[in-house]
């Protein structure tokens, strides 16, 4: 009954010096074993974060310096790849006139040498066409001379003769 009549009795804003002995010796006991088994592990655990955060972050800058040094190396290699490109675009242009420019020289130059070769040919039939005409037309003069002859031959006796003499001369 006296421990009711104390608790009836007690007040929280008129505290007594021996609760107060206590309760300042309890919380004291209470933060040291709090300050040694509890903040140092919570201080550690903070300190563990806090440096991962700070090497994430490094890392992250890291990251961001490595992403904007290929992003450069990747704009030069894109504008070196253009530069070829373009290169080789004129280089082949160029090729593509040379050869059209080469060959067309060489048609020209075989068209000439058909040209001289056909003109040639065409004098050395004109040629043989001369002297097949001029057998022909000598052919067509003895025949003619011939009948003449006949004619002149049949009714004289002295131009037979002649022409025997003649015949006899020769040998053949």
């Amino acid at each position: 009954m006296f421990d009711i009549l104390f608790l009836a009795d007690f007040s929280v804003i008129k505290p007594e010096p021996g609760l107060i002995v206590w309760t300042t010796i309890i919380f004291v006991l209470f933060w040291v074993l709090i300050g040694k088994f509890g903040f140092k592990p919570i201080s550690n655990a903070l300190k563990e974060r806090e440096d991962d955060i700070q090497s994430a972050l490094d890392e992250a800058k890291k990251a961001r310096e490595e992403m904007s040094n290929l992003k450069a190396e990747n704009d030069k290699l894109l504008a070196k790849a253009q530069e070829e490109r373009s290169m080789i675009i004129k280089e082949a242009k160029d090729s593509k006139a040379a050869i059209i420019s080469e060959a067309k020289d060489k048609a020209s130059a075989e068209a000439k040498r058909i040209v001289e070769t056909a003109k040639v040919e065409i004098e050395n039939q004109r040629k043989a066409a001369m002297v097949e005409l001029k057998n022909q037309l000598g052919t067509i003069a003895l025949d003619i001379a011939e009948q003449v002859i006949k004619k002149e031959l049949k009714g004289d006796k002295a131009q037979e003769a002649f022409a025997n003499s003649l015949v006899d001369d020769m040998k053949l």
